[in-house]
């Protein structure tokens, strides 16, 4: 069911005065981001004229944008991705973990995103992976889903890595399956000094080859005394790592994923209102507790649209990425491995019907529904044909 409110309807009324009042400011990235969330499932993008072959009701079905920034496509690619990683997960513990880059960073990755968000993916994992393997921790090689997300609940600039671990990993000889602590994995404080000192090692090295760029109140950066001293605080102070009890089982893992995987920095759910005041939704205030979380905010059109280009990726960057026992290479092989360790039969292949039927069903009657025309984009489709609505008869 579509929301009585959604981000392309935002951008549609207050897309083209945004785009005049920041032209030359804008990329090309950001307004190609805008337009297909504009003509999502609009007839700029075609589609096609679903009808039943029992009662003659029909549907115009409009494209998807498919951009991975539109509130709208990304249910259906989270249900594709989750569908595969379900037969990924262990009858273990699995643990959330995030990492968090402070503001004076953050500032940094805004006008760096492809290197510094990579670097922060880089250095939370090789952090985890480091402290897992230490015997005086876990000694084992663990498995890493991370997640990028960029954004706070008020679609402010936060970059931060979600984590999914496994509570539990392959001995280095990979003969044993060690277990972590039931309701420990790894100790905080020792990941947060370490994936600092990683951090700000690798962004120096960055900085020193020159690969940095800065712009506006940040331009004097690119002087390396300015830089070492903008980073001299967060050199002394504790990087925050936060990890959470374990899940309830693979069930609740599941239905964390589909929340935070192909999440977007807003959900049209989160809108309540758009007048002449501004856009108004629902975010989270995490300085507060209990009822009192739950906040309600407005914002100018013009800066609701800035906050939510905020966190546009970069071309070809992948958000979601795989490290340790579930590494692409040779991650059937490890968790193989790991189910004959904990003594755990590998998942059922099912087998696909012969026939599978892929037309949906009426809601009217429950008949199948087939395409009867499929039209380009900006084109609208004819009217059904009278035989449709009559009789029920595909036209030929």
């Amino acid at each position: 069911m579509r929301a009585s409110l959604e981000v392309a309807d935002i951008f549609r009324a207050a897309g083209p005065a945004y785009r005049m009042a920041h032209a030359g400011h804008l990329s090309l990235h950001q307004l190609g981001i805008m337009s297909a969330i504009e003509h999502c499932r609009t007839a700029a993008l075609g589609g096609h004229v679903e009808a039943c072959t029992d009662c003659g009701h029909w549907r115009i079905a409009y494209n998807s944008c498919r951009d991975r920034h539109c509130p709208r496509c990304q249910g259906a690619a989270a249900r594709t991705w989750l569908e595969a990683r379900e037969a990924d997960l262990l009858p273990v513990g699995y643990f959330h973990v995030v990492f968090t880059l402070p503001a004076e960073v953050a500032a940094i990755a805004y006008y760096n995103k492809a290197l510094v968000y990579d670097l922060l993916f880089r250095a939370a994992a090789d952090t985890m992976l480091t402290i897992a393997a230490d015997p005086k921790h876990l000694g084992a090689r663990i498995g890493i889903t991370a997640v990028l997300h960029t954004w706070g609940s008020a679609l402010t600039h936060h970059p931060h890595i979600h984590m999914i671990v496994p509570g539990g990993g392959l001995s280095r000889d990979g003969t044993r399956w060690i277990s972590a602590r039931p309701a420990f994995l790894l100790p905080v404080r020792v990941l947060g000094a370490l994936f600092r000192r990683l951090f700000l090692t690798r962004l120096r090295a960055l900085h020193d080859a020159d690969k940095l760029a800065f712009f506006g109140s940040l331009t004097h950066l690119a002087e390396r005394r300015a830089f070492l001293r903008h980073l001299s605080p967060v050199r002394k102070k504790r990087w925050v790592v936060y990890a959470k009890p374990p899940f309830a089982g693979p069930e609740a893992v599941l239905a964390y994923l589909s929340r935070y995987t192909h999440r977007v920095a807003i959900s049209n759910s989160r809108l309540l209102r758009f007048d002449e005041a501004g856009v108004t939704f629902r975010y989270k205030d995490y300085r507060k507790s209990g009822e009192g979380r739950q906040q309600v905010m407005t914002l100018a059109a013009d800066e609701f649209i800035r906050r939510f280009l905020l966190h546009a990726l970069p071309r070809g960057f992948h958000r979601i990425r795989h490290y340790g026992l579930l590494a692409s290479a040779r991650r059937k092989a490890h968790l193989e491995r790991a189910r004959r360790l904990l003594d755990v039969a590998p998942p059922p292949v099912e087998e696909p019907p012969e026939e599978p039927d892929v037309h949906p069903t009426c809601p009217c009657c429950g008949g199948r529904m087939i395409i009867i025309e499929v039209f380009e984009r900006r084109y609208q489709p004819r009217a059904p044909p009278p035989s449709v609505v009559a009789s029920g008869t595909p036209a030929p």
